[in-house]
């Protein structure tokens, strides 16, 4: 099921993209992280000048963190002129590359956003690339060349989308994925974040982990304190989530969380490294990684290059996470586009 509604995407507020584009809102049919059909919604951008040299190239665009409520979705900020993450997109768009944009599961759709559940959120970018072809009048073709890319939540989901395309969507022409600054380890985050100044986003990831596997019921392992935090967050959107700064999860549970057997499993679930993609692969991390730290970034280039992945790694000298984001990106994107065109990718492993 896919159905696209006319809308419009502002760079700024009230200034449109430098590069004229047709775009969709769409809502489309995806899966859930325990494989039950959902619906997601999303962004179709393409340039209205024509594509030279056959079929025009679709990326699909996942997004870093913006947040756990309806308002937070990437394409309620683009339709308000808000989305930071449209300067890297527009770089897609100059070339004449189509750019189709996930909300997520539950970010823009009912439910709550299942934050970090890794293969919902691959599956929701490999569907709206899917989507993309379907949206009439946009020209796509379900032959196009295919790249995937994202930073941060939206690296995990890029990275998950390439472990996963193989099974799970087969049809699609992958040339290449481009992850950066990848949470591939829940549990080694979240043990990272725990105390520190990024606190809030260990607790959306338990939101959405929760929301994602209902046996984990984290409500019934919160106190009052953690119960009334976490319900004050549940709608929150990324700059929000900073008022839980300096928390611990012993604040907010009388129980060890991160060591309960369910957690543990779920979090190994959504272990990244465990399947080695077919298609090349752009790692990018900062050195000065204050969110993520470098090793998480490092041990995944590792097990892909065990693996046999073709893989090439950045060490950014950015110094915290979302410089990372700003140097890496252009870098991503033109690695991106020689994939796309055909030439061959060399690793560095």
């Amino acid at each position: 099921m896919v159905s696209a509604q006319p809308t419009t995407v502002y760079l700024l507020p009230g200034k449109l993209l430098e590069v004229p584009v047709n775009a969709w809102h769409l809502r489309y049919t995806s899966t859930s992280a325990t494989g039950s059909p959902n619906t997601v919604s999303g962004t179709l951008l393409v340039p209205k000048a024509g594509y030279p040299l056959g079929a025009r190239p679709i990326i699909g665009y996942a997004v870093g963190t913006h947040g756990l409520g309806d308002q937070c979705a990437p394409s309620v900020s683009m339709s308000q002129g808000r989305e930071a993450e449209l300067a890297l997109v527009s770089l897609f768009l100059l070339k004449g590359f189509a750019v189709a944009v996930t909300d997520y599961e539950g970010l823009g759709t009912p439910g709550t956003h299942t934050y970090m559940a890794g293969v919902s959120q691959g599956q929701a970018v490999l569907d709206s690339i899917r989507a993309a072809t379907r949206v009439s009048g946009a020209g796509l073709s379900g032959q196009a060349p295919v790249g995937i890319m994202g930073y941060s939540q939206g690296g995990a989901s890029a990275a998950w989308a390439a472990q996963l395309q193989p099974t799970y969507a087969p049809e699609l022409r992958l040339r290449g994925v481009a992850a950066g600054g990848v949470p591939a380890d829940l549990g080694a985050v979240a043990r990272h974040l725990d105390g520190g100044a990024d606190f809030g986003l260990a607790a959306a990831a338990g939101i959405g982990l929760d929301a994602a596997y209902p046996e984990l019921d984290l409500e019934a392992d919160l106190n009052d304190r953690g119960r009334a935090l976490l319900a004050d967050a549940a709608d929150d959107c990324l700059g929000d989530l900073g008022k839980l700064a300096g928390l611990r999860f012993a604040d907010l549970s009388p129980i060890d969380l991160l060591n309960q057997p369910k957690w543990l499993a779920r979090l190994a679930e959504n272990r990244l490294g465990a399947v080695a993609p077919r298609v090349p692969m752009f790692l990018y991390h900062a050195r000065g990684d204050q969110t993520i730290p470098l090793a998480v970034g490092s041990t995944l280039r590792s097990e892909y290059c065990r693996a046999g992945v073709n893989a090439r790694w950045t060490a950014l000298p950015a110094p915290d996470h979302v410089t990372g984001a700003v140097e890496g990106g252009p870098l991503a994107i033109e690695w991106l586009a020689l994939r796309i065109v055909g030439l061959p990718a060399f690793g560095n492993c």
